[in-house]
Protein backbone atom coordinates (compact mmCIF):
# COMPACT_ATOMS: atom_id res chain seq x y z
CA UNK A 1 0.00 0.00 0.00
CA UNK A 2 1.54 3.27 -1.08
CA UNK A 3 0.81 6.54 0.70
CA UNK A 4 -1.51 7.76 -2.06
CA UNK A 5 -3.63 4.62 -1.87
CA UNK A 6 -3.69 4.92 1.92
CA UNK A 7 -4.88 8.52 1.79
CA UNK A 8 -7.63 7.67 -0.66
CA UNK A 9 -8.74 4.83 1.56
CA UNK A 10 -8.74 6.97 4.71
CA UNK A 11 -10.88 9.64 3.21
CA UNK A 12 -13.27 7.20 1.58
CA UNK A 13 -14.06 5.90 5.09
CA UNK A 14 -14.07 9.42 6.51
CA UNK A 15 -16.76 10.35 3.96
CA UNK A 16 -19.02 7.73 5.53
CA UNK A 17 -18.44 9.08 9.02
CA UNK A 18 -18.99 12.74 8.15
CA UNK A 19 -22.03 14.13 9.97
CA UNK A 20 -22.32 11.35 12.55
CA UNK A 21 -18.74 11.85 13.76
CA UNK A 22 -16.66 14.96 14.30
CA UNK A 23 -13.42 15.10 12.31
CA UNK A 24 -11.45 14.75 15.56
CA UNK A 25 -13.23 11.41 16.18
CA UNK A 26 -12.43 9.73 12.84
CA UNK A 27 -9.35 8.02 14.30
CA UNK A 28 -11.46 6.25 16.95
CA UNK A 29 -13.07 4.25 14.14
CA UNK A 30 -10.40 4.02 11.46
CA UNK A 31 -7.45 2.99 13.68
CA UNK A 32 -9.06 -0.09 15.32
CA UNK A 33 -10.65 -1.20 12.04
CA UNK A 34 -7.25 -0.97 10.31
CA UNK A 35 -5.72 -3.15 13.04
CA UNK A 36 -8.63 -5.59 12.81
CA UNK A 37 -8.27 -5.91 9.04
CA UNK A 38 -4.51 -6.44 9.36
CA UNK A 39 -4.95 -9.23 11.92
CA UNK A 40 -7.73 -10.74 9.80
CA UNK A 41 -5.42 -10.86 6.76
CA UNK A 42 -2.47 -12.26 8.73
CA UNK A 43 -4.55 -15.19 10.05
CA UNK A 44 -6.39 -15.94 6.82
CA UNK A 45 -4.00 -18.63 5.48
CA UNK A 46 -3.96 -20.70 8.69
CA UNK A 47 -7.59 -20.16 9.77
CA UNK A 48 -8.94 -23.53 8.50
CA UNK A 49 -6.18 -25.46 10.31
CA UNK A 50 -6.84 -23.48 13.53
CA UNK A 51 -10.60 -24.24 13.43
CA UNK A 52 -9.97 -27.95 12.84
CA UNK A 53 -7.49 -28.07 15.72
CA UNK A 54 -9.86 -26.11 17.97
CA UNK A 55 -12.67 -28.61 17.43
CA UNK A 56 -10.25 -31.50 18.06
CA UNK A 57 -8.93 -30.11 21.36
CA UNK A 58 -12.40 -29.20 22.59
CA UNK A 59 -13.50 -32.79 22.04
CA UNK A 60 -10.42 -34.01 23.94
CA UNK A 61 -11.11 -31.56 26.82
CA UNK A 62 -7.60 -30.08 26.66
CA UNK A 63 -6.44 -26.46 26.85
CA UNK A 64 -6.36 -25.60 23.15
CA UNK A 65 -4.13 -22.48 23.29
CA UNK A 66 -0.63 -23.98 22.72
CA UNK A 67 -2.00 -26.13 19.87
CA UNK A 68 -3.80 -23.21 18.25
CA UNK A 69 -0.73 -20.97 18.42
CA UNK A 70 1.28 -23.66 16.65
CA UNK A 71 -1.33 -24.00 13.90
CA UNK A 72 -1.75 -20.23 13.49
CA UNK A 73 2.06 -19.79 13.17
CA UNK A 74 1.60 -16.50 15.03
CA UNK A 75 1.53 -15.30 18.62
CA UNK A 76 -2.27 -15.06 18.41
CA UNK A 77 -5.29 -16.83 16.90
CA UNK A 78 -9.05 -16.60 16.30
CA UNK A 79 -11.50 -19.45 16.93
CA UNK A 80 -14.55 -17.95 15.21
CA UNK A 81 -15.69 -19.50 11.91
CA UNK A 82 -16.24 -15.90 10.81
CA UNK A 83 -13.78 -13.52 9.22
CA UNK A 84 -14.32 -10.01 7.90
CA UNK A 85 -15.46 -11.20 4.47
CA UNK A 86 -17.97 -13.66 5.96
CA UNK A 87 -19.37 -10.89 8.14
CA UNK A 88 -20.60 -9.30 4.93
CA UNK A 89 -22.97 -12.21 4.36
CA UNK A 90 -25.36 -11.24 7.16
CA UNK A 91 -26.12 -7.54 7.11
CA UNK A 92 -28.94 -7.80 9.66
CA UNK A 93 -26.69 -9.29 12.37
CA UNK A 94 -23.42 -7.45 11.61
CA UNK A 95 -23.21 -5.98 15.14
CA UNK A 96 -23.61 -9.29 17.01
CA UNK A 97 -21.36 -11.17 14.57
CA UNK A 98 -18.60 -8.54 14.76
CA UNK A 99 -18.62 -8.68 18.57
CA UNK A 100 -18.50 -12.48 18.42
CA UNK A 101 -15.61 -12.39 15.94
CA UNK A 102 -13.51 -10.00 18.07
CA UNK A 103 -14.21 -11.97 21.28
CA UNK A 104 -12.92 -15.15 19.55
CA UNK A 105 -9.38 -13.72 19.35
CA UNK A 106 -6.76 -14.81 21.87
CA UNK A 107 -6.61 -12.72 25.10
CA UNK A 108 -3.71 -10.47 23.99
CA UNK A 109 -5.68 -9.31 20.93
CA UNK A 110 -8.86 -8.74 22.94
CA UNK A 111 -6.82 -6.45 25.21
CA UNK A 112 -5.82 -4.40 22.15
CA UNK A 113 -9.44 -3.74 21.20
CA UNK A 114 -10.36 -2.97 24.81
CA UNK A 115 -7.78 -0.16 24.81
CA UNK A 116 -9.24 1.10 21.55
CA UNK A 117 -12.67 1.01 23.27
CA UNK A 118 -13.79 -0.73 20.11
CA UNK A 119 -17.14 -1.88 21.54
CA UNK A 120 -18.21 1.75 22.06
CA UNK A 121 -17.52 2.60 18.41
CA UNK A 122 -19.29 -0.55 17.16
CA UNK A 123 -22.42 0.38 19.14
CA UNK A 124 -22.25 3.95 17.90
CA UNK A 125 -21.80 2.89 14.26
CA UNK A 126 -24.67 0.41 14.58
CA UNK A 127 -27.02 3.08 15.95
CA UNK A 128 -26.04 5.40 13.09
CA UNK A 129 -26.67 2.62 10.55
CA UNK A 130 -23.03 2.78 9.39
CA UNK A 131 -21.53 -0.41 10.81
CA UNK A 132 -22.06 -2.60 7.75
CA UNK A 133 -20.78 0.04 5.31
CA UNK A 134 -17.65 0.79 7.35
CA UNK A 135 -16.83 -2.91 7.82
CA UNK A 136 -17.33 -3.49 4.11
CA UNK A 137 -14.91 -0.65 3.26
CA UNK A 138 -12.17 -2.27 5.30
CA UNK A 139 -12.91 -5.69 3.86
CA UNK A 140 -12.07 -4.35 0.41
CA UNK A 141 -8.53 -3.24 1.32
CA UNK A 142 -5.68 -5.75 1.01
CA UNK A 143 -3.49 -5.80 4.12
CA UNK A 144 -2.08 -9.31 3.67
CA UNK A 145 1.62 -9.65 4.67
CA UNK A 146 2.49 -10.43 1.03
CA UNK A 147 1.00 -7.10 -0.05
CA UNK A 148 2.04 -4.95 2.93
CA UNK A 149 5.21 -5.77 4.89
CA UNK A 150 5.49 -5.24 8.64
CA UNK A 151 7.67 -2.19 8.00
CA UNK A 152 5.11 -0.71 5.60
CA UNK A 153 2.33 -1.46 8.07
CA UNK A 154 4.21 0.47 10.76
CA UNK A 155 4.43 3.45 8.40
CA UNK A 156 0.70 3.13 7.65
CA UNK A 157 -0.15 3.30 11.36
CA UNK A 158 2.10 6.32 11.84
CA UNK A 159 0.60 8.08 8.83
CA UNK A 160 -2.89 7.47 10.20
CA UNK A 161 -2.00 8.82 13.64
CA UNK A 162 -0.32 11.87 12.11
CA UNK A 163 -3.37 12.66 9.98
CA UNK A 164 -5.80 12.34 12.86
CA UNK A 165 -3.55 14.29 15.20
CA UNK A 166 -3.48 17.13 12.68
CA UNK A 167 -7.27 17.08 12.29
CA UNK A 168 -7.90 17.16 16.03
CA UNK A 169 -5.10 19.67 16.65
CA UNK A 170 -3.24 17.20 18.86
CA UNK A 171 0.48 16.57 19.06
CA UNK A 172 1.50 13.87 16.60
CA UNK A 173 5.09 13.94 17.83
CA UNK A 174 3.94 12.55 21.15
CA UNK A 175 3.21 9.30 19.38
CA UNK A 176 6.18 8.66 17.15
CA UNK A 177 9.62 9.72 16.00
CA UNK A 178 10.65 10.25 12.34
CA UNK A 179 12.00 7.01 10.94
CA UNK A 180 15.32 8.45 9.76
CA UNK A 181 16.05 9.78 13.27
CA UNK A 182 15.36 6.31 14.66
CA UNK A 183 17.68 4.73 12.06
CA UNK A 184 20.43 7.12 13.12
CA UNK A 185 19.92 6.28 16.79
CA UNK A 186 19.92 2.54 16.09
CA UNK A 187 23.13 2.87 14.06
CA UNK A 188 24.81 4.73 16.93
CA UNK A 189 23.52 2.19 19.42
CA UNK A 190 24.81 -0.90 17.63
CA UNK A 191 27.95 0.29 15.82
CA UNK A 192 30.36 -0.52 18.65
CA UNK A 193 28.84 -4.00 19.04
CA UNK A 194 28.78 -5.11 15.39
CA UNK A 195 31.28 -7.88 16.05
CA UNK A 196 29.27 -9.30 18.95
CA UNK A 197 25.91 -8.96 17.20
CA UNK A 198 27.16 -10.91 14.17
CA UNK A 199 27.71 -14.06 16.23
CA UNK A 200 25.19 -16.84 15.49
CA UNK A 201 22.34 -17.31 17.95
CA UNK A 202 23.00 -14.09 19.88
CA UNK A 203 20.04 -12.87 21.98
CA UNK A 204 19.73 -9.29 23.20
CA UNK A 205 17.02 -7.22 24.88
CA UNK A 206 15.88 -3.72 23.90
CA UNK A 207 13.52 -1.41 25.77
CA UNK A 208 11.58 1.77 24.99
CA UNK A 209 9.82 3.42 27.99
CA UNK A 210 7.91 5.75 25.64
CA UNK A 211 7.14 3.17 22.98
CA UNK A 212 4.43 5.02 20.98
CA UNK A 213 3.44 2.79 18.07
CA UNK A 214 6.63 0.73 18.46
CA UNK A 215 8.63 2.39 15.65
CA UNK A 216 11.92 2.46 17.56
CA UNK A 217 11.67 -1.18 18.56
CA UNK A 218 10.72 -2.23 15.03
CA UNK A 219 13.62 -0.46 13.32
CA UNK A 220 16.08 -1.87 15.87
CA UNK A 221 14.76 -5.34 15.07
CA UNK A 222 15.06 -4.72 11.32
CA UNK A 223 18.67 -3.52 11.74
CA UNK A 224 19.69 -6.64 13.61
CA UNK A 225 17.89 -8.92 11.16
CA UNK A 226 19.74 -7.27 8.23
CA UNK A 227 23.13 -7.73 9.91
CA UNK A 228 22.52 -11.13 11.48
CA UNK A 229 19.35 -13.08 10.58
CA UNK A 230 20.22 -15.63 13.27
CA UNK A 231 20.28 -13.01 16.05
CA UNK A 232 17.19 -12.34 18.16
CA UNK A 233 16.15 -9.07 19.72
CA UNK A 234 13.58 -9.41 22.51
CA UNK A 235 11.53 -6.21 22.71
CA UNK A 236 10.13 -4.49 25.79
CA UNK A 237 8.18 -1.27 26.03
CA UNK A 238 5.66 0.86 27.88
CA UNK A 239 3.19 3.37 26.49
CA UNK A 240 0.75 5.83 28.09
CA UNK A 241 -1.53 6.64 25.14
CA UNK A 242 -4.20 3.88 24.78
CA UNK A 243 -4.38 4.00 20.97
CA UNK A 244 -0.61 4.02 20.50
CA UNK A 245 -0.32 1.17 23.03
CA UNK A 246 -2.91 -0.87 21.13
CA UNK A 247 -1.13 -0.35 17.79
CA UNK A 248 2.29 -1.12 19.31
CA UNK A 249 0.95 -4.32 20.86
CA UNK A 250 -0.66 -5.38 17.55
CA UNK A 251 2.60 -4.69 15.70
CA UNK A 252 4.61 -6.73 18.21
CA UNK A 253 2.11 -9.59 17.95
CA UNK A 254 2.52 -9.81 14.19
CA UNK A 255 6.32 -9.68 14.56
CA UNK A 256 6.23 -12.71 16.86
CA UNK A 257 7.25 -10.82 19.99
CA UNK A 258 5.92 -11.64 23.46
CA UNK A 259 3.27 -8.94 23.89
CA UNK A 260 3.37 -9.37 27.67
CA UNK A 261 6.59 -7.34 27.37
CA UNK A 262 4.58 -4.31 26.19
CA UNK A 263 2.90 -2.69 29.18
CA UNK A 264 0.38 0.12 29.53
CA UNK A 265 0.68 3.09 31.88
CA UNK A 266 2.85 6.02 32.93
CA UNK A 267 6.50 4.97 33.07
CA UNK A 268 7.44 7.58 35.69
CA UNK A 269 4.74 6.79 38.23
CA UNK A 270 4.18 3.11 37.48
CA UNK A 271 7.20 1.28 36.04
CA UNK A 272 5.85 -1.59 33.96
CA UNK A 273 9.14 -3.50 34.16
CA UNK A 274 10.38 -3.11 37.75
CA UNK A 275 13.73 -4.74 38.58
CA UNK A 276 14.34 -5.51 34.89
CA UNK A 277 17.61 -4.55 33.14
CA UNK A 278 18.25 -4.34 29.39
CA UNK A 279 21.11 -4.55 26.88
CA UNK A 280 19.90 -1.63 24.75
CA UNK A 281 17.36 1.15 25.19
CA UNK A 282 15.85 3.87 23.01
CA UNK A 283 13.53 6.72 23.89
CA UNK A 284 12.05 9.95 22.61
CA UNK A 285 10.24 11.23 25.71
CA UNK A 286 7.95 14.25 25.59
CA UNK A 287 10.09 17.32 26.31
CA UNK A 288 8.96 20.63 27.63
CA UNK A 289 6.04 18.81 29.26
CA UNK A 290 5.45 19.20 32.99
CA UNK A 291 5.36 16.16 35.29
CA UNK A 292 2.98 17.65 37.87
CA UNK A 293 0.48 14.77 37.42
CA UNK A 294 3.03 12.25 38.71
CA UNK A 295 4.90 14.59 41.07
CA UNK A 296 3.60 12.92 44.23
CA UNK A 297 4.78 9.42 43.20
CA UNK A 298 8.12 10.63 41.79
CA UNK A 299 8.99 12.71 44.88
CA UNK A 300 8.02 9.85 47.16
CA UNK A 301 10.39 7.49 45.32
CA UNK A 302 13.14 10.14 45.38
CA UNK A 303 12.76 10.84 49.12
CA UNK A 304 12.25 7.28 50.37
CA UNK A 305 14.52 5.26 48.08
CA UNK A 306 17.25 7.71 47.07
CA UNK A 307 19.87 5.98 44.94
CA UNK A 308 18.12 2.65 45.52
CA UNK A 309 15.33 4.03 43.33
CA UNK A 310 15.40 5.61 39.88
CA UNK A 311 15.74 9.29 40.76
CA UNK A 312 18.56 9.36 43.31
CA UNK A 313 20.79 11.98 41.56
CA UNK A 314 18.08 14.65 41.67
CA UNK A 315 14.80 15.95 40.27
CA UNK A 316 14.47 18.52 37.47
CA UNK A 317 11.99 21.39 37.67
CA UNK A 318 8.36 20.37 37.31
CA UNK A 319 7.99 22.21 33.98
CA UNK A 320 10.08 19.63 32.04
CA UNK A 321 10.18 15.93 32.89
CA UNK A 322 12.45 14.71 30.07
CA UNK A 323 15.46 14.25 32.39
CA UNK A 324 13.39 11.92 34.57
CA UNK A 325 13.28 9.54 31.60
CA UNK A 326 17.07 9.85 31.32
CA UNK A 327 17.40 8.75 34.97
CA UNK A 328 14.83 6.00 34.42
CA UNK A 329 16.94 4.56 31.60
CA UNK A 330 20.14 4.82 33.66
CA UNK A 331 18.42 2.72 36.35
CA UNK A 332 17.61 0.08 33.71
CA UNK A 333 21.26 -0.43 32.65
CA UNK A 334 22.68 -3.88 33.12
CA UNK A 335 25.64 -3.99 35.51
CA UNK A 336 28.96 -4.12 33.72
CA UNK A 337 29.69 -7.64 35.06
CA UNK A 338 26.51 -8.78 33.27
CA UNK A 339 27.56 -7.22 29.97
CA UNK A 340 26.56 -3.60 30.53
CA UNK A 341 24.17 -1.45 28.47
CA UNK A 342 23.98 1.33 25.94
CA UNK A 343 21.04 3.61 25.25
CA UNK A 344 20.02 6.58 23.09
CA UNK A 345 17.55 9.28 24.11
CA UNK A 346 16.25 12.36 22.26
CA UNK A 347 16.19 15.55 24.36
CA UNK A 348 15.75 19.24 23.67
CA UNK A 349 18.42 21.80 24.49
CA UNK A 350 17.44 22.58 28.09
CA UNK A 351 18.96 19.43 29.72
CA UNK A 352 22.37 20.61 28.45
CA UNK A 353 22.49 23.75 30.56
CA UNK A 354 19.30 24.47 32.55
CA UNK A 355 19.81 24.93 36.28
CA UNK A 356 22.78 26.27 38.19
CA UNK A 357 25.14 24.37 40.50
CA UNK A 358 23.20 22.32 43.04
CA UNK A 359 19.96 22.28 41.02
CA UNK A 360 18.30 19.00 40.08
CA UNK A 361 19.29 19.33 36.42
CA UNK A 362 22.92 20.10 37.25
CA UNK A 363 23.09 17.20 39.71
CA UNK A 364 21.76 14.81 37.05
CA UNK A 365 24.43 16.02 34.58
CA UNK A 366 27.02 15.70 37.33
CA UNK A 367 25.96 12.11 38.04
CA UNK A 368 26.12 10.89 34.43
CA UNK A 369 29.41 12.70 33.71
CA UNK A 370 31.25 11.84 36.91
CA UNK A 371 30.19 8.21 36.46
CA UNK A 372 31.50 8.38 32.87
CA UNK A 373 28.21 7.32 31.29
CA UNK A 374 27.87 9.78 28.37
CA UNK A 375 29.59 8.68 25.14
CA UNK A 376 28.32 11.36 22.78
CA UNK A 377 25.74 14.08 22.22
CA UNK A 378 24.65 14.77 18.63
CA UNK A 379 22.96 18.04 17.74
CA UNK A 380 20.28 17.53 15.07
CA UNK A 381 18.94 20.11 12.58
CA UNK A 382 15.90 22.15 13.55
CA UNK A 383 12.49 21.27 12.02
CA UNK A 384 13.17 17.53 12.26
CA UNK A 385 10.14 16.54 14.33
CA UNK A 386 6.42 16.70 13.59
CA UNK A 387 5.43 18.71 16.64
CA UNK A 388 8.31 21.12 17.17
CA UNK A 389 10.83 23.11 15.17
CA UNK A 390 13.30 23.57 18.05
CA UNK A 391 16.81 22.12 18.27
CA UNK A 392 16.99 18.53 19.46
CA UNK A 393 19.88 16.36 20.62
CA UNK A 394 20.55 12.62 20.71
CA UNK A 395 22.38 11.51 23.86
CA UNK A 396 24.24 8.18 23.72
CA UNK A 397 24.99 6.72 27.17
CA UNK A 398 26.85 3.53 28.09
CA UNK A 399 28.39 1.88 31.15
CA UNK A 400 30.72 -0.17 28.95
CA UNK A 401 32.65 2.49 27.08
CA UNK A 402 35.50 1.33 24.83
CA UNK A 403 38.97 2.09 26.21
CA UNK A 404 39.54 5.11 23.96
CA UNK A 405 36.29 6.75 25.17
CA UNK A 406 36.99 6.40 28.89
CA UNK A 407 36.68 9.76 30.62
CA UNK A 408 35.74 11.44 27.32
CA UNK A 409 32.62 12.99 25.80
CA UNK A 410 32.19 13.50 22.06
CA UNK A 411 30.04 16.37 20.75
CA UNK A 412 28.86 16.15 17.13
CA UNK A 413 27.20 19.14 15.48
CA UNK A 414 24.99 17.58 12.80
CA UNK A 415 22.78 20.67 12.40
CA UNK A 416 23.97 21.14 8.80
CA UNK A 417 23.21 17.52 7.84
CA UNK A 418 19.78 17.73 6.23
CA UNK A 419 17.82 17.93 3.03
CA UNK A 420 14.56 19.76 2.45
CA UNK A 421 11.45 17.60 2.34
CA UNK A 422 9.29 17.74 -0.75
CA UNK A 423 6.25 18.31 1.46
CA UNK A 424 6.26 19.50 5.06
CA UNK A 425 4.57 17.30 7.69
CA UNK A 426 3.47 19.52 10.56
CA UNK A 427 6.63 21.22 11.87
CA UNK A 428 8.83 18.72 10.06
CA UNK A 429 10.43 20.40 7.04
CA UNK A 430 13.83 18.69 7.01
CA UNK A 431 15.03 15.10 6.89
CA UNK A 432 18.25 13.11 7.11
CA UNK A 433 19.33 11.29 3.96
CA UNK A 434 21.02 7.89 4.08
CA UNK A 435 24.31 9.67 3.34
CA UNK A 436 23.81 12.01 6.30
CA UNK A 437 23.09 9.09 8.61
CA UNK A 438 26.19 7.26 7.35
CA UNK A 439 28.43 10.32 7.88
CA UNK A 440 27.20 10.98 11.43
CA UNK A 441 27.60 7.29 12.24
CA UNK A 442 31.15 7.35 10.86
CA UNK A 443 32.09 10.40 12.95
CA UNK A 444 30.81 8.64 16.05
CA UNK A 445 32.35 5.27 15.20
CA UNK A 446 35.78 6.70 14.35
CA UNK A 447 35.77 8.82 17.53
CA UNK A 448 37.73 11.61 15.88
CA UNK A 449 37.45 15.36 15.68
CA UNK A 450 36.41 16.70 12.28
CA UNK A 451 35.49 19.77 10.26
CA UNK A 452 33.05 20.62 7.48
CA UNK A 453 33.52 23.71 5.31
CA UNK A 454 36.10 25.09 7.77
CA UNK A 455 33.82 24.74 10.81
CA UNK A 456 34.16 22.02 13.49
CA UNK A 457 31.49 19.29 13.46
CA UNK A 458 33.04 16.81 15.90
CA UNK A 459 34.89 17.65 19.10
CA UNK A 460 36.18 15.49 21.96
CA UNK A 461 36.44 16.67 25.57
CA UNK A 462 37.31 15.35 29.01
CA UNK A 463 34.23 14.90 31.21
CA UNK A 464 35.71 17.32 33.73
CA UNK A 465 35.76 20.10 31.10
CA UNK A 466 32.05 20.59 31.71
CA UNK A 467 32.31 20.94 35.49
CA UNK A 468 32.69 24.09 37.55
CA UNK A 469 32.62 25.33 41.12
CA UNK A 470 30.23 28.09 42.03
CA UNK A 471 31.99 30.13 44.72
CA UNK A 472 30.27 32.71 46.88
CA UNK A 473 32.20 36.01 47.11
CA UNK A 474 31.48 38.05 50.22
CA UNK A 475 32.17 41.73 50.95
CA UNK A 476 32.26 43.39 54.38
CA UNK A 477 29.45 45.48 55.80
CA UNK A 478 30.80 48.99 56.47
CA UNK A 479 29.76 51.68 58.94
CA UNK A 480 29.20 55.37 58.24
CA UNK A 481 32.94 56.01 58.36
CA UNK A 482 33.62 53.32 55.75
CA UNK A 483 35.14 50.90 58.23
CA UNK A 484 34.18 47.16 58.31
CA UNK A 485 31.63 46.20 60.98
CA UNK A 486 33.04 43.32 63.05
CA UNK A 487 31.17 40.40 64.62
CA UNK A 488 31.02 40.58 68.41
CA UNK A 489 29.70 37.09 69.27
CA UNK A 490 30.39 33.39 68.67
CA UNK A 491 33.09 31.75 66.61
CA UNK A 492 33.06 34.61 64.10
CA UNK A 493 33.86 37.21 66.75
CA UNK A 494 36.29 39.80 65.42
CA UNK A 495 35.64 38.91 61.78
CA UNK A 496 33.89 41.29 59.34
CA UNK A 497 30.11 41.05 58.99
CA UNK A 498 28.97 40.24 55.46
CA UNK A 499 27.01 42.72 53.38
CA UNK A 500 24.40 40.56 51.67
CA UNK A 501 23.67 43.30 49.14
CA UNK A 502 27.26 42.99 47.84
CA UNK A 503 27.26 39.19 47.77
CA UNK A 504 28.18 37.71 44.38
CA UNK A 505 29.00 34.34 42.81
CA UNK A 506 31.64 33.20 40.34
CA UNK A 507 31.82 30.01 38.30
CA UNK A 508 35.33 28.56 38.34
CA UNK A 509 36.17 25.66 35.96
CA UNK A 510 37.07 22.43 37.77
CA UNK A 511 40.36 22.41 35.92
CA UNK A 512 41.39 25.71 37.54
CA UNK A 513 42.61 26.39 41.10
CA UNK A 514 40.00 28.44 42.96
CA UNK A 515 42.50 30.62 44.80
CA UNK A 516 44.45 31.45 41.65
CA UNK A 517 41.20 32.36 39.88
CA UNK A 518 40.06 34.47 42.84
CA UNK A 519 43.34 36.33 43.01
CA UNK A 520 43.29 37.04 39.24
CA UNK A 521 39.61 37.79 38.61
CA UNK A 522 38.17 39.14 41.86
CA UNK A 523 40.76 40.77 44.15
CA UNK A 524 41.91 43.42 41.63
CA UNK A 525 38.32 44.75 41.63
CA UNK A 526 37.39 44.03 45.27
CA UNK A 527 40.51 43.86 47.51
CA UNK A 528 38.42 43.34 50.67
CA UNK A 529 36.48 40.35 49.30
CA UNK A 530 36.76 36.75 50.51
CA UNK A 531 35.32 33.33 49.62
CA UNK A 532 32.75 31.61 51.83
CA UNK A 533 33.91 28.05 51.15
CA UNK A 534 30.95 26.54 53.02
CA UNK A 535 28.68 27.76 50.22
CA UNK A 536 30.76 26.36 47.33
CA UNK A 537 28.79 24.07 45.00
CA UNK A 538 29.88 21.89 42.11
CA UNK A 539 27.86 22.13 38.90
CA UNK A 540 27.95 20.77 35.36
CA UNK A 541 26.68 22.23 32.10
CA UNK A 542 27.31 21.41 28.45
CA UNK A 543 27.37 24.63 26.39
CA UNK A 544 27.01 22.72 23.12
CA UNK A 545 26.72 25.62 20.67
CA UNK A 546 29.60 27.54 22.22
CA UNK A 547 32.02 24.74 21.32
CA UNK A 548 31.08 24.97 17.64
CA UNK A 549 30.93 28.73 17.31
CA UNK A 550 33.15 30.15 14.60
CA UNK A 551 33.68 33.89 14.59
CA UNK A 552 32.93 35.54 11.27
CA UNK A 553 34.32 39.09 11.03
CA UNK A 554 31.90 41.69 9.70
CA UNK A 555 32.25 42.81 6.10
CA UNK A 556 34.38 45.90 5.42
CA UNK A 557 32.46 49.17 5.63
CA UNK A 558 33.43 50.11 2.09
CA UNK A 559 31.75 46.93 0.78
CA UNK A 560 28.58 47.63 2.78
CA UNK A 561 28.51 51.26 1.58
CA UNK A 562 28.89 50.17 -2.05
CA UNK A 563 26.00 47.70 -1.67
CA UNK A 564 23.79 50.34 -0.06
CA UNK A 565 24.57 52.78 -2.88
CA UNK A 566 23.63 50.16 -5.51
CA UNK A 567 20.33 49.50 -3.73
CA UNK A 568 19.61 53.22 -3.34
CA UNK A 569 20.37 53.86 -7.02
CA UNK A 570 18.07 51.01 -8.05
CA UNK A 571 15.19 52.33 -5.92
CA UNK A 572 15.76 55.86 -7.29
CA UNK A 573 15.62 54.57 -10.88
CA UNK A 574 12.36 52.71 -10.16
CA UNK A 575 10.76 55.84 -8.69
CA UNK A 576 11.85 57.94 -11.70
CA UNK A 577 10.39 55.30 -14.00
CA UNK A 578 7.03 55.45 -12.23
CA UNK A 579 6.88 59.27 -12.38
CA UNK A 580 7.83 59.43 -16.09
Amino acid sequence: MNQQALSSFIWSVADLLRGDYKQSEYGKVILPFTVLRRLDCVLEATKPAVLTEYAKQQKAGLNPEPFLLRKAKQGFYNTSPLDMKKLMGDQDHIRENLFSYVQAFSPAVRDIFEHFEFHIQVERLAKAGLLYQVTEKFTLIDLHPEAVSNNQMGLVFEELIRKFAEISNETAGEHFTPREVIRLMVNLLFIEDDEVLCKPGVVRTIYDPTAGTGGMLSIAGEYLEEHNPEARLTMFGQELNPESYAICKADMLIKGQDVANITFGNTLSDDGHPHKKFDYMLSNPPFGVEWKKVEKEVRKEFETQGFNGRFGPGLPRVSDGSMLFLLHLVSKMRPLKQGGSRFGIVLNGSPLFTGGAGSGESEIRRYVLENDLVEAIIGLPTDMFYNTGISTYVWILSNRKPKQRKGKLQLIDASSFWQKMRKSLGSKRKELSNEHIAEITRLFGDFVEGEKDGAPISRIFNNSDFGYRTITVERPLKDAKGKPVLMDKGKQKGKPQTDSSLRDTENVPLSEDVQIYFKREVLPHAPDAWIDHDKTKIGYEIPFNRHFYVFKPPRPLAEIDAELKQTTDRIKAMIEGLSA
